[in-house]
């Protein structure tokens, strides 16, 4: 692939999934996604309830905003004339941000989804000790 393409290729793949990523943290946060079997944090504890799910996706976000902006930043970049020796550096940097973050985040959100988990149960364990 000519060098133009790469750029081309490298910018549409970084921006793309930047923006993906981001829109798909903030709308799982904010309750426009709720849980489902494609996109978002999914794991058994982020899946337990409607809340485990916002929690862990409200925790997340602020390393997703960063990974997703990161790789935005590193597509768009991408178009700057430079060496390709550098543009392959550019591309795994991007490509460590993007991941390097949404895992972060993916942890710090089921980490807060345990949390929220937990208290459901003790508070369900309450009603029912009552009863």
């Amino acid at each position: 692939m000519d060098s133009i393409g790469l750029r081309i290729t490298l910018c549409l793949t970084f921006v793309i999934a930047g923006i993906a990523i981001t829109w798909t943290s903030r709308a799982a946060a904010t309750g426009r996604l709720g849980r489902n079997s494609l996109a978002g944090i999914r794991t058994p504890t982020t899946m337990h309830s409607d809340e485990t799910w916002s929690a862990a996706h409200g925790a997340s976000r602020p390393w997703t905003d960063i990974g997703g902006g990161l790789a935005i930043v590193a597509g768009l970049s991408a178009l700057i004339p430079m060496p390709e020796a550098m543009l392959t550096a550019l591309g795994f940097a991007g490509a460590a941000c993007l991941l390097g973050f949404t895992l972060g985040g993916a942890w710090v959100g089921v980490r807060a989804a345990r949390e929220v988990a937990s208290d459901e149960d003790t508070s369900e364990a309450s009603r029912t000790m009552e009863h």
